[in-house]
């Protein structure tokens, strides 16, 4: 099986030495075998983005990895056996990419304290009745589950946060307007030689929840 790999995008470099032992927060969002990846510098009062890129979640060389609960287009995947196996890609590649991810920026200097997740849904799949949707969901829930066991693995606390009330508890949180808090985040990506898009911006606002506290330290 072919390794996975983390792929940052957009300015990273040479951290700063002001920046160096100051709190860091990642954030994530989850898609079907990939996820967004920002890594936010504090302080909570005024972060800024150090890096933004992708982590894969599930092996290239094994394309039913990145939707282990479909056999095909519009079929669910029902064979036990195969979605042990597959489930097991995901999880070593999960595994794989964070260590890699954490590794290089505990090496920069960035004190790790958390990182936030967000997700399309929180539905348990078993109580979803149509199987398609029901795949979908399991898939959301496999991907979810192995990111947060990797993160465990390498230290580093996760907060779950689903994606439609992600702006309200931010509000709530970071005691400012939902529409501020959108300037905000949209403002964080100015200046970035790579795309600045909705995904990245909800992994950046996770990554300050983290920051204005609420999640365990690192634990390495």
């Amino acid at each position: 099986m072919q390794s996975p790999r983390t792929r940052p995008a957009g300015n990273s470099g040479t951290v700063p030495a002001t920046a160096i032992g100051s709190p860091a927060a990642l954030g994530f969002r989850v898609k079907s075998g990939w996820a967004t990846a920002v890594l936010l510098l504090g302080p909570a009062e005024s972060p800024s983005v150090v890096e933004a890129g992708r982590v894969e979640l599930s092996d290239a060389s094994v394309p039913h990895s990145r939707q282990p609960h479909h056999a095909a287009t519009g079929v669910a995947q029902t064979d036990p056996a195969v979605l042990a196996h597959l489930t097991g890609i995901v999880e070593q590649c999960a595994r794989r990419s964070i260590a890699q991810l954490v590794e290089r920026h505990r090496a920069t200097g960035h004190r790790l304290i958390g990182a936030g997740i967000v997700v399309g849904s929180d539905s348990p799949p078993d109580r979803i009745a149509n199987p398609h949707i029901r795949a979908h969901a399991s898939e959301g829930r496999l991907f979810r589950t192995a990111l947060e066991s990797a993160l465990t693995s390498a230290g580093v606390s996760g907060r779950v946060v689903v994606e439609r009330t992600l702006y309200a508890t931010a509000a709530a949180t970071l005691h400012r307007a939902e529409p501020a808090l959108k300037q905000a985040v949209t403002a964080m990506g100015r200046g970035r030689t790579s795309s600045w898009r909705a995904d990245d911006k909800a992994a950046a606002l996770a990554a300050w929840l983290v920051l204005a506290g609420g999640v365990s330290m690192d634990r390495s």
